[in-house]
């Protein structure tokens, strides 16, 4: 984003921090807790989102080693908590307060450990991609692409890095990463195949979104201003 003194989250869309509109859809569907975790920039990422949510809890991430590793810093606040819990990025701003009920119902109607939101992209570069069930039905694997084969490469429904999780069954998982990946990081999307390992194929289930821009990040400014323009439109 160009300012190393500045969180990406709290970059503006719309008038909003990137992160506001991620609190917005938290109150929009009624989630009972709120658990930020903050690395870079906490102390100012901290304090707008307290402005937001005075109940907002944190969990400091002191180094960046993964989005797995990310999760692991929740387990004081969660691992005893029995009930659902819902991953969500600080830096996508668009999601749908339907798209994530649709996930929400998926992964209840099903019994599921956990649930993937996922979407079909054209261009699939960079993201993660959804490797299914030979009958297409359940997750099989997430790959990431840098240590994806050029067939894997090859499939467009991409990991959208939203998930749901049977609190208990997450943190039994999270306490089983390693770091076997090019960028020796832990990687939550690691976790489904511990769960698939212990409860089979048939205990993840795939929610795909029909409206792919949803889950877009940003990264950089010119993204911002792309989604902004998708926002203005929607709003309108």
């Amino acid at each position: 984003m160009q300012d190393p003194t500045k969180p990406k989250v709290l970059y503006e869309l719309a008038g909003i921090p990137l992160i506001g509109h991620v609190l917005n859809l938290g109150k929009q569907i009624r989630t009972d807790r709120t658990i930020v975790i903050i690395g870079f920039g906490r102390d100012q990422v901290r304090g707008y989102v307290l402005s937001q949510d005075p109940t907002a809890e944190f969990a400091i991430q002191a180094e960046q080693l993964g989005t797995g590793h990310a999760m692991q810093q929740t387990a004081s606040l969660l691992e005893d908590f029995d009930g659902d819990i819902l991953v969500l990025y600080g830096d996508v701003p668009l999601l749908s307060d339907s798209t994530v009920r649709s996930l929400l119902e998926v992964h209840k109607r099903t019994r599921s450990k956990g649930t993937v939101l996922s979407a079909h992209f054209d261009n699939p570069k960079g993201y993660g991609r959804i490797v299914r069930t030979p009958d297409g039905a359940h997750l099989s694997s997430i790959v990431e692409e840098r240590d994806a084969t050029d067939e894997i490469r090859k499939i467009q429904e991409i990991n959208s890095g939203i998930y749901v999780f049977d609190a208990k069954v997450l943190y039994s998982a999270l306490a089983q990463l390693e770091p076997n990946n090019d960028q020796k990081e832990y990687y939550l999307t690691d976790v489904f195949s511990h769960i698939i390992a212990e409860f089979g194929a048939d205990s993840i289930s795939i929610s795909q979104t029909s409206n792919p821009i949803e889950v877009s990040g940003i990264n950089t400014k010119d993204q911002l201003e792309e989604l902004e323009q998708v926002y203005i439109r929607k709003m309108k």
